[in-house]
């Protein structure tokens, strides 16, 4: 029987530039890696391949000019309120760059205490001390800070407030600052309203257009086609998207799903195995400590091979262990736990054997895997390989 479960290993690849061929680079890094290392491909491998290399290789940019272009073209030119922006120099700040170029005047609606993401612009405890109520309450700049001071982010050390304000005046756009959660107040400030948030977009605009706005985009809907020949991306537009220079952005991968499909085809061909592909951006989990909640791109996954669709069909062995078979021992538990694996039915949900385990998709959970193995920083292993994932208790070899 085997004695080794799930492995995540991250494997070492040459620098990604736009235009190379990537398929080719992930396939022979990976046999590279099994000849040098030693170890032995399996069928149900996966393979994660960050969205970074696959949309610098692909060369997914725009700059900030091309980003106020399309806010001009999209949003009048004069003035909008940019509701709910997360608070990241990486994510987010160059995207308001152009977002402010493109305007004359922007109203800065920021949601408190935190953002989307759980980036928190001041501790959540003062709440209760100033009785200030987060779902009733609006405030204006001079309200906040007479409540709340000056607050820098614990991990960066900036005041999101302040820098966005500044940011925003360097780009010779006028701007006040609101916070506030209630979406339905916000076409009092301007009818014009771009959504900056992730997860909630679909909501808040409806609710929007619900109160009176005029023009209800979100940020799928910027860079959502090439301006000036850029890059762009049809489904997510500015969302998954980073800083890539002083002046440009990288967005979230195109054509994703023939990338997975031609790096299985390619492994396959030089291994004689074939594997499960994806491409991962973050992870979907959230920090205890720092309370930040890392799924800042729209999805884990943006394309994956048809292996990876569904979710876990997993027993519970601590169940099985102290409930059903809590008067066996010794290699009688074992074999007994064995045979209800082996024969469990094809879809547990709703049998209290499963409770308890985890109830979400395949992919974000092996996509959180690669995301905490890869790191975002000087790790050099932008391809991930996770074995035995697919394995249980009763597997054998």
């Amino acid at each position: 029987m085997r004695s080794v479960g799930t492995t995540s290993r991250g494997i070492r690849m040459p620098i990604i530039r736009q235009g190379d061929d990537l398929v080719s680079i992930v396939a022979k890094g990976l046999k590279d890696a099994a000849d040098n290392e030693g170890f032995q491909f399996h069928s149900k491998d996966v393979v994660g391949v960050t969205e970074s290399v696959v949309a610098r290789a692909y060369g997914n940019y725009c700059s900030v000019e091309d980003i106020a272009a399309d806010v001009k073209a999209k949003l009048g030119g004069e003035e909008a309120v940019v509701l709910f922006p997360i608070l990241s120099r990486n994510r987010f700040a160059i995207c308001l760059r152009g977002i402010a170029m493109g305007l004359k005047k922007l109203h800065l609606v920021m949601s408190y205490p935190s953002d989307e993401v759980g980036n928190h612009l001041f501790d959540e405890d003062l709440l209760d001390e100033k009785g200030v109520n987060p779902y009733s309450d609006t405030l204006t700049e001079e309200k906040y800070r007479a409540l709340f001071g000056y607050n820098v982010h614990p991990f960066t050390g900036v005041d999101y407030v302040e820098y966005y304000k500044q940011l925003i005046r360097d780009c010779g756009c006028e701007v006040d600052v609101t916070f506030t959660n209630r979406v339905q107040d916000v076409p009092k400030i301007c009818k014009n309203v771009l959504a900056c948030d992730i997860h909630t977009r679909r909501r808040t605009v409806r609710r929007l257009k619900a109160a009176g706005a005029e023009i209800a985009l979100t940020m799928a809907d910027l860079m959502n086609a090439p301006v000036n020949g850029s890059g762009y991306n049809e489904n997510y537009g500015l969302y998954g998207s980073n800083k890539a220079t002083e002046d440009t952005v990288k967005l979230f991968p195109r054509d994703s799903q023939k990338f997975v499909d031609a790096l299985q085809e390619k492994i396959a061909e030089l291994t004689g195995v074939t594997m499960e592909c994806m491409i991962y951006g973050d992870g979907a989990f959230k920090d205890p400590v720092g309370k930040i909640w890392e799924l800042a791109d729209p999805v884990v996954s943006p394309a994956h091979t048809a292996g990876l669709n569904g979710t876990p069909n997993e027993l519970k062995l601590k169940y099985l262990a102290d409930e059903k078979y809590g008067s066996l021992s010794g290699e009688a538990l074992n074999e007994a736990i064995r045979s209800s694996i082996r024969e469990k039915d094809a879809d547990l949900k709703g049998d209290m054997s499963s409770e308890g385990t985890t109830p979400r998709q395949l992919t974000d959970l092996l996509g959180s895997l690669c995301d905490l193995t890869s790191g975002s920083g000087d790790k050099g292993t932008p391809v991930i390989l996770i074995q035995g994932y697919f394995d249980n208790y009763s597997t054998e070899e």
